[in-house]
């Protein structure tokens, strides 16, 4: 998996986030540098965090599945990818992100939620057999990425409005299903990609 591939998967799991971050800007007034930092923050650190934790336990049961882990990895990301698609064309906005407040306990929750898809990511990570400092790398890309689009999506979401968040989500699920596919293509010998 090269860094194009990483980047490509940073961005399309900083989709949820980035929604949320729109949802946020919405409910604010007016946004000062406390609420960019605390979107920044939250979600970029549980963003680098759960890939980092579906990968240690990925690496915990590689010897048993690794005859299989090509169908694993497309089935994480093609579930994903489904589930993020459903929720860009799902016309209801979940409560949580029309909460207008950058409290701790809610940007925990937040984060929390926007991240569980990189738990499976991490996890994938792990069973594509990629190394440590490969995955450190990623996992802080992922991070970045994630902070950046999230203080991106708040003031979009101040300035704009809502008519972002399902294209956003929508483009991230896609982009995932993709990527599963790419995966399972190369391991099966059907396609080699240079990236």
């Amino acid at each position: 998996m090269g860094i194009v591939d990483v980047l490509i998967i940073a961005v399309a799991l900083s989709t949820d986030a980035f929604a949320v971050s729109v949802c946020k800007g919405l409910s604010v007034r007016k946004i000062k540098a406390g609420h960019l930092l605390a979107v920044g923050f939250y979600f970029g650190i549980f963003q680098a965090l759960m890939p980092t934790i579906g990968y240690f336990l990925g690496k915990q049961f590689e010897k048993y599945i690794s005859g299989f882990d090509h169908w694993i990895a497309f089935g994480l990301l093609l579930i994903i990818g489904v589930n993020m698609i459903r929720e860009a064309l799902s016309k209801d906005a979940p409560e949580a992100e029309k909460n207008s407040s950058f409290s701790v306990g809610t940007m925990l929750v937040l984060a929390v939620a926007t991240s569980i898809d990189a738990l499976a990511v991490g996890f994938s990570f792990a069973l594509k057999s990629m190394d440590r400092t490969t995955f450190f790398y990623s996992a802080v890309s992922i991070g970045v990425v994630t902070c950046v689009l999230s203080m991106l999506g708040l003031l979009i979401g101040n300035f704009f409005g809502k008519k972002y968040k399902s294209k956003a989500e929508l483009a991230g699920g896609i982009i995932l299903i993709l990527i599963g596919i790419k995966i399972l293509l190369e391991d099966l010998g059907v396609i080699s990609l240079p990236f």
